[in-house]
């Protein structure tokens, strides 16, 4: 089974403008609403691509009931746990001639939810997949991610960690089984400027001497590299096509590789197939499904 962790979800509130500029009313062309976080897109594509899996995290206020429902209404399974104060945050992203985005805080996390998370965590059982993605609030320590892992170091459980910053350097002790930085996050971490494939893979090498597995770091319109847990590194181009929205694009990357590893158990083939399903969400401006994925397969080249 596969479960996602989302510790600060959203209720993404997406507007469409045409020629946006500061300082005077705009009128959008187009509005939608969906369910934010890193996790929660994981967990969505997952379930378009009929992976089974649970989506886990914290929810708040009426804010948090509504995402939850737009979750049911795409039967994406959900076990959140409800804080008792405060409301789940509300992200508005921009799109117009630049994408632009205000991401808000987001409720505390008190110490009693906390605890009922991890008696939920400590069910999990050998083999499962554990993601846990996005930032989290600053009511929880940066060590947040690592702490999960510890708790859960007697289960062969397969970690994936999609996060920044010490957030991310900090569970590499505990030997994810994934991490996908971008090359910006890659960039971040050792200080470096990483822009192109080749340079790429020293980096993530180094990663995996601090414990990572397998290191997937995506490069946008410039594809992917693998540094695989076998020695291996693979690498490859981006379909080409028009972005229509890049939000989730990472996470759908995830989705993918997981989806097709659990199924065929082959690095090459799962870099393909989350290579294609970022794409998907990018030129659909939908996270990716099946369908949008086979779109793109059979026009790349």
């Amino acid at each position: 089974m596969v479960y996602t962790l989302t510790v600060n979800p959203s209720i993404d509130y997406i507007v469409s403008v045409q020629n946006f500029s500061t300082g005077k009313v705009n009128r959008s062309a187009s509005e939608k609403v969906l369910a934010g976080g890193k996790g929660i897109n994981v967990s969505t594509v997952l379930n378009n691509l009929g992976v089974e899996n649970v989506a886990l995290g914290f929810v708040a206020g009426f804010t948090g009931e509504k995402i939850e429902s737009l979750l049911n209404e795409k039967a994406v399974r959900t076990d959140f746990i409800h804080l008792e104060n405060g409301m789940s945050r509300i992200n508005v992203k921009l799109q117009s001639d630049v994408e632009t985005e205000i991401n808000a805080r987001g409720p505390a996390v008190d110490k009693k939810s906390v605890e009922n998370l991890f008696e939920k965590l400590n069910l999990l059982s050998d083999g499962d997949f554990l993601v846990m993605a996005g930032n989290i609030p600053s009511s929880l320590p940066h060590f947040f991610y690592a702490e999960i892992m510890e708790k859960l170091s007697s289960k062969k459980i397969n970690f994936v960690v999609d996060a920044s910053g010490k957030l991310l350097t900090e569970t590499l002790k505990w030997k994810p089984f994934l991490i996908k930085p971008n090359n910006y996050e890659l960039s971040e971490i050792f200080d470096a400027k990483i822009t192109d494939r080749k340079s790429v893979v020293p980096y993530a090498k180094k990663l995996q001497e601090m414990g990572a597995q397998n290191v997937l770091v995506s490069l946008a319109e410039k594809g992917a590299v693998l540094c695989s847990s076998d020695g291996e590194v693979f690498e490859s181009d981006a379909p080409k096509g028009v972005a229509v929205n890049s939000v989730g694009a990472g996470d759908s990357m995830v989705a993918g590789f997981l989806a097709d590893w659990i199924e065929n158990k082959n690095f090459e083939s799962a870099l393909k197939n989350g290579i294609l399903s970022g794409s998907a969400s990018t030129f659909s401006g939908e996270l990716a499904t099946k369908d949008s994925i086979n779109k793109i397969l059979s026009e790349w080249k």
